[in-house]
């Protein structure tokens, strides 16, 4: 019997039924509209069955067959990804795809520098990223859209793991003119009476006031902003301090004005920053050779002032690994293996 719909049909067509848009899912997948349109009606015409309604004003909604057929779109494409992950391991190259999601706060600094280098080292690998907010990011990936986010340990949910890459410990940024600006530490208590401005994404916020409402202090907040480059710019023009994880590049802010970056001292929990995964995740070679490759890239690039050292803080370090035989990545995607019902994922990948 001849097939007569395609692949790329049916990665479309997820991808609507996913966002429950045209206009959205071209924008994720970053595939033009009229594109995506003409594969779901070429689609719907390979099956002889209306996969959406047509809702005026209102996006598409899947019809029971469309919302029966979704499902095994989604099986039909992770057989087809497997096919592929099989090809690469004869061939003992890494190909096929992957979507890698990224917060936004710091996606600009991360992510096309690693996404270079990935696939610099593995060219077969069709990459597509998405840089999102934290509570979006965990939505991609319970519905598939990305294999992997790199994230906060603060919006790790239960149900999913994390594969720790730096650890970050909170610190004061003033501007040069600040009263405080040549300390080389600072307790909480100095900061009681200081104007502050502070970032106010909700987990990054409630993170930095938990230090606060801890000691009982209540900080001086003079100006909120959910836009990390605001609020650099703020401090640096004098307005504040703020109390942050990462620092920007060259150490100065979006209008070109230095900053200090100032250790806190006491016992302040620092923030993980790592790789999200669920455990649905589908332990391809490509996958794997990631998850490996980023812990290689971050480690390597820490200890030789690359990106991963220019945007962290004083304090800051690469996680440590875990014990052998496995490293935390190569143990997460045993797990998730296991829990897929995959079996082992083969021998740890050893460094050049």
């Amino acid at each position: 019997m001849m097939i007569r719909y395609t692949l790329r049909q049916l990665e479309y067509f997820v991808a609507v039924g996913d966002a429950g848009s045209i206009i959205l899912a071209a924008t994720r997948i970053n595939v033009s509209s009229p594109s995506i349109s003409a594969a779901i009606s070429q689609l719907e015409g390979a099956l002889g069955l209306p996969l959406f309604v047509r809702q005026s004003g209102q996006g598409l909604s899947l019809t029971r067959t469309g919302r029966t057929l979704l499902d095994q779109a989604r099986a039909i494409l992770r057989e087809a990804d497997r096919l592929m992950d099989m090809a690469g391991e004869v061939s003992a190259r890494v190909r096929g795809p992957l979507s890698v999601g990224a917060m936004r706060v710091f996606a600009q600094l991360l992510l096309a520098p690693l996404r270079r280098d990935f696939v610099g080292a593995h060219p077969d690998v069709r990459f597509r990223q998405l840089e999102l907010d934290p509570t979006d990011l965990v939505g991609a990936l319970r519905h598939r859209e990305i294999d992997v986010a790199l994230a906060f340990d603060l919006v790790v949910p239960p149900d999913m793991k994390f594969v720790p890459l730096l650890d970050l410990p909170p610190f004061a940024i003033v501007g040069p003119q600040h009263p405080l600006a040549s300390r080389s530490t600072l307790l909480l208590e100095e900061l009681r009476a200081e104007p502050m401005i502070l970032f106010d994404l909700p987990e990054a916020a409630d993170y930095v006031l938990s230090f606060f409402h801890e000691r009982g202090i209540r900080p001086d907040i003079v100006e909120r902003s959910r836009d990390m480059a605001v609020v650099r710019s703020l401090v640096a023009n004098g307005f504040g301090y703020t109390i942050a994880n990462l620092r920007p590049m060259h150490g100065v802010s979006p209008d070109g004005r230095p900053l200090r970056f100032i250790p806190l001292a006491g016992d302040l929990r620092p923030i993980r920053m790592g790789m999200i995964m669920t455990h649905m995740t589908e332990t391809t070679a490509v996958l794997r050779s990631f998850v490996d490759f980023t812990r290689r890239w971050v480690r390597d690039g820490f200890a030789t002032g690359g990106i991963p050292h220019e945007i962290c803080g004083p304090r800051a370090s690469p996680t440590a690994v875990a014990t052998s035989p496995f490293d935390a990545a190569e143990a997460v995607l045993a797990d998730l293996a296991r829990r897929s019902g995959h079996g082992p994922v083969g021998d740890p990948p050893s460094d050049p």
